[in-house]
């Protein structure tokens, strides 16, 4: 079934008669997408898949190709994507959101354009696609040319206020997404602009069925996807049999004085204040058992420290948002946050560089 390819498949422009053509061309391209499709083409009914290690190492898993078909399926079908679709790939091929640009593309018969993964990704940019997908700062960094695009898919990160704010005047359709490398990318999406209702929350795709276990975490089911049900770390509402509110990782809750914060929540509140990289978290405390927080990435030196505190809490004080707990306790300082290969912020490594 793999070693097949849609017959209007294309590479920046390129058609191809057989798979070694594929391979001929994509290795002038890059070694790394060589291997995959090397690997995607062979006789092996899985692919082994890295995790993203935003919550810990990265591990590999085994993914069957015949799911990743149905997810590229799914996808095509709930943003109508038809063959000879135009996309633009601009993430790196290392992780599943990359792979999954080029099985959409092979086997729904797209023209893909693959271009350089950097922050900047449509720098050198001329033409118009139909569809892509980039990481939040990937998007923010393009947002004077990102109208070339139709429709736009964004993940790996949470999208901050500040940047929906400017999404709003853009003709670009967006949309968060939501999933993991166990779901084979998105199972769920969330429009970022061109809302009519707000909040706005993430709706399932077709065939996918959740539920909240005791926990109040999200458990999945997607039989054309995933061959168990999966249990998942996220806490969520649930707003209707296909439509959830994320409110944060349940390995992230903060337990202050009895009271469980979901630091998700307070760094969505705390973003309108707070203009650099930041994040919320909890340390030991002898009264409370934990502690809340925040942590600002600034490579400047704050020549009064004290006084950047201070300002900065009166300001988080006259957020109305924010509860009276929701407020952080102490703020520190870092040059630099500690990071995964693909940008995401790795909170317990970035901790352990505070010295208490």
């Amino acid at each position: 079934m793999t070693n097949r390819f849609h017959k209007n498949f294309q590479i920046n422009g390129i058609s191809f008669a057989t798979v070694q053509e594929i391979l001929n061309v994509t290795s002038t391209i890059s070694p790394e997408i060589q291997t995959f499709l090397q690997d995607w083409f062979s006789n092996r009914e899985t692919l082994s898949v890295n995790t993203s290690g935003s919550t810990g190492k990265p591990k590999p898993i085994e993914l069957r190709k015949d799911f990743m078909i149905n997810s590229a399926f799914a996808t095509a079908h709930y943003f109508d994507l038809p063959s000879k679709t135009s996309a633009l790939l601009c993430l790196p091929i290392t992780y599943i959101a990359g792979k999954m640009m080029l099985i959409r593309a092979i086997n729904l018969g797209w023209h893909l354009d693959i271009v350089e993964s950097t922050l900047h990704p449509l720098k050198n940019v001329t033409k118009s696609y139909d569809f892509s997908a980039m990481v939040p700062l990937q998007l923010e960094n393009s947002l004077d040319k990102i109208d070339s695009i139709k429709k736009l898919i964004v993940g790996g990160g949470v999208v901050s206020n500040q940047l929906q704010e400017k999404l709003q005047k853009i003709d670009c359709q967006i949309f968060a997404t939501y999933g993991m490398t166990e779901t084979i990318t998105h199972i769920a999406v969330k429009k970022l602009n061109h809302v009519h209702q707000f909040p706005n929350f993430y709706e399932v795709l077709p065939n996918i069925t959740i539920y909240k276990d005791e926990r109040n975490c999200l458990v999945i089911e997607a039989k054309n996807i995933v061959d168990k049900v999966l249990f998942t770390n996220d806490v969520v509402q649930l707003i209707s049999p296909k439509k959830f509110d994320w409110l944060g990782r349940l390995d992230n809750v903060i337990n202050s004085g009895g009271i469980k914060l979901h630091p998700e929540m307070i760094e969505e509140k705390l973003a309108k204040v707070v203009e650099n990289r930041f994040f919320v978290a909890g340390i030991p405390d002898e009264k409370l058992g934990e502690k809340l927080i925040l942590l600002i990435e600034s490579s400047l030196k704050i020549k009064d420290e004290t006084f950047s505190k201070l300002a900065l809490i009166s300001k988080i004080k006259t957020l109305k948002t924010l509860s009276k707990f929701q407020i952080p306790k102490e703020i520190y300082f870092l040059d630099y946050f500690t990071e995964t290969t693909s940008g995401k912020i790795q909170r317990k490594k970035t901790l352990e560089k505070l010295e208490f």
